[in-house]
């Protein structure tokens, strides 16, 4: 069963959809859906997530070279793509190290015929591989805070804020989706014309998701005491942007 997400969303007072990456046989239980664009990133559909669409990426429509990569989808040949991110956009120093870069992005390879991206459906949960929460700088910090509110010290790092492209911190960039863990997103310069200003990316796991509500249920946690009520106050009674 899924677990609700209200009580986050309610004392942060996110206003944004929760996005919800799935693998998923059929499509068509995820209607209404969109097509990317040609060579067009994920976040291009910010607006129709809004409009309760969810885009749908397949080996024959996936977007962005970028995305077709690290979905293990089709991909643009490496000498393209180093020539591309270093030689005209210089996100490394040298073409080796943009190379080396490149050869060791990670990538997700799909279970099934479909990747689905869009307004999150708790009837699909058994589907879902991360959930991103928009929010402002202040309601990521929360969250960050209560990413670690049952972690141990010799767990993996419970947030993490990794270098590559706004969909690889979506998804590919988990080293384990079976682990609880968090990405902060949307540092991706590229996409962020997508998003309003204000807005970063708080991506999560399955299993972390699960403990953020968790946490959000526990009244003696961090979401129920004086630093968030603190903040709020100082914010004029609300964290919403």
């Amino acid at each position: 069963m899924a677990p609700d997400p209200a009580v986050i969303l309610d004392r942060l007072s996110i206003q944004e959809p929760l996005v919800g990456v799935y693998d998923a046989p059929d499509p068509a239980l995820f209607e209404p859906l969109v097509a990317p664009e040609n060579q067009e990133c994920i976040f291009a559909s910010y607006n129709a997530w809004h409009k309760g669409k969810t885009l749908h990426l397949t080996r024959e429509q996936y977007g962005c070279f970028g995305s077709g990569h690290i979905l293990g989808l089709p991909r643009r040949p490496r000498e393209q793509m180093v020539q591309f991110l270093w030689g005209e956009e210089g996100l490394r120093a040298t073409p080796e190290l943009m190379g080396a870069w490149w050869d060791s992005a990670p990538q997700y390879h799909p279970k099934n015929d479909h990747l689905l991206i869009g307004p999150l459906r708790p009837d699909q949960y058994e589907f879902l591989l991360t959930v991103t929460f928009l929010v402002n700088p202040d309601q990521l910090s929360v969250l960050a805070t209560g990413a670690g509110y049952y972690s141990r010290p010799d767990d993996i790092p419970p947030v993490i804020a990794p270098f590559g492209s706004g969909c690889m911190m979506a998804l590919s960039l988990f080293a384990d989706l079976d682990a609880p863990q968090a990405i902060i997103g949307a540092t991706d310069q590229a996409m962020r014309k997508y998003l309003k200003p204000w807005m970063m990316a708080f991506t999560v796991t399955r299993p972390m998701y699960e403990r953020l509500c968790d946490w959000a249920a526990d009244k003696r946690s961090s979401l129920h005491t004086g630093f968030l009520e603190g903040l709020i106050k100082a914010r004029g009674g609300s964290l919403g942007a």
